[in-house]
């Protein structure tokens, strides 16, 4: 059992998984090199477990109990007990390197040293240490103390002892652990990209606005926002920014193609919840009512021809993900349920709707556009030819 763990940056992400970890009884110490990050994160803490008292999920005793596990320390060199250590710091490989190598000389040649990032190899993390095999990915959702769903991604260099260690260790912490392969995205960030992707296509090619996109996905798909509000919750820089940094690291395939509306919205401050207009305008009226305001054009024709494109997207998405071995067929299901409250299992789901349909339906995509954004995965044509289901 892993007991002292150290967490860099007091961020959002990083005081969540420090609350995680103090929860599951870890003696924990967060490390912010800005003192007013740490106030910040003492004082977040004590008004989230005042919620939960509030809501009766805990007591005073376990309020004190999970506080007192926390210590609050302004030089790296604090961590150096250690069992593990995880970054949750800025998305720049060098700045991860650059405090990996620091955090390396001081603890001890058995701490594990973890990353938070959702879309930078592990392995060229690792390549900063002496001791390479000791790192490996840990990758929260937002928000960490809320969503069930940890991406566990060993580098080639991650021996199979640290993987073991960590699985174990965030399953006790009362965690679903997915076991990722280090490739770009994950799982989630990867799967995921159709919903955004394949939203903003129906949308530039004049098929439906916003806000009838979004009503689909919710009132037809079960899905509990819809892919443009969702990116107003997300924020439209850091969603962009994901898809070109997975589009990118794909070698600019198709499939991950960045948007224009997007890159527009985003370089016009038009960035979502945050700065009070996204795709929706939140100027006047509370967010939760912007899109009730917008008013979508309920047609369930139009409606059921936007989900069917969005969802057979998402089942090709994560059948490939399947194919090269990114994550088994269960991790992937669970990955996007437990990590983006997606309503079933895109593989359970291509079961219930057909893998013959799902073939079909890319087949008929790949003709109208003839571009390889639509290729049907290889083992969708596989298992359609054979009969076969992803799960019995």
């Amino acid at each position: 059992m892993i007991k002292n763990v150290g967490i860099i940056g007091a961020g959002t992400m990083g005081s969540g998984i420090a609350q995680v970890a103090a929860t599951a009884d870890c003696k924990v110490k967060l490390f912010d090199l800005n003192q007013e990050a740490l106030d910040k994160a003492k004082v977040a803490l004590e008004k989230i477990l005042n919620r939960l008292i509030e809501k009766g999920r805990i007591d005073a005793g376990e309020k004190s109990r999970i506080q007192g596990n926390i210590t609050y320390v302004n030089q790296l060199k604090d961590l150096a007990d250690s069992d593990l250590s995880i970054e949750a710091i800025v998305e720049n490989l060098e700045i991860k390197q650059k405090v990996f190598k620091e955090l390396e000389s001081y603890v001890s040649e058995d701490c594990i040293i973890a990353s938070n990032t959702s879309s930078l190899s592990i392995a060229s993390v690792a390549a900063s240490l002496q001791k390479p095999e000791r790192c490996i990915g840990i990758h929260f959702f937002n928000p960490a103390p809320l969503m069930k769903l940890v991406e566990v991604i060993p580098a080639v260099q991650t021996s199979q002892n640290v993987l073991t260690a960590c699985a174990k260790e965030i399953t006790r912490w009362k965690k679903v652990v997915a076991i990722a392969k280090d490739t770009p995205g994950f799982i989630v960030n990867r799967v995921a990209r159709p919903f955004y992707g394949e939203a903003l296509r129906i949308y530039e090619e004049g098929i439906a606005d916003f806000a009838t996109i979004d009503w689909a996905m919710k009132s037809i798909g079960g899905f509990r926002m819809g892919p443009f509000e969702l990116m107003d919750f997300i924020g439209n820089d850091v969603n962009y920014t994901v898809t070109e940094t997975v589009f990118n690291a794909f070698y600019q395939d198709p499939r991950y193609k960045p948007s224009f509306t997007q890159q527009r919205y985003s370089q016009a401050g038009y960035l979502g919840r945050k700065s009070g207009r996204g795709y929706y305008n939140y100027g006047d009226v509370e967010a939760e009512n912007a899109f009730a305001k917008a008013n979508p054009k309920e047609n369930e024709e139009t409606g059921n021809l936007i989900f069917d494109r969005i969802l057979v997207m998402l089942i090709n998405e994560a059948a490939d993900a399947l194919f090269w071995n990114i994550a088994s067929a269960e991790d992937i299901d669970n990955a996007m349920t437990k990590g983006v409250n997606y309503p079933k299992g895109l593989l359970a789901w291509a079961d219930e709707k057909g893998i013959g349909w799902c073939v079909e339906q890319m087949d008929g995509l790949y003709e109208e556009y003839r571009e390889d954004r639509y290729r049907c995965s290889p083992l969708l044509r596989r298992m359609s030819k054979e009969g076969k289901r992803f799960f019995d």
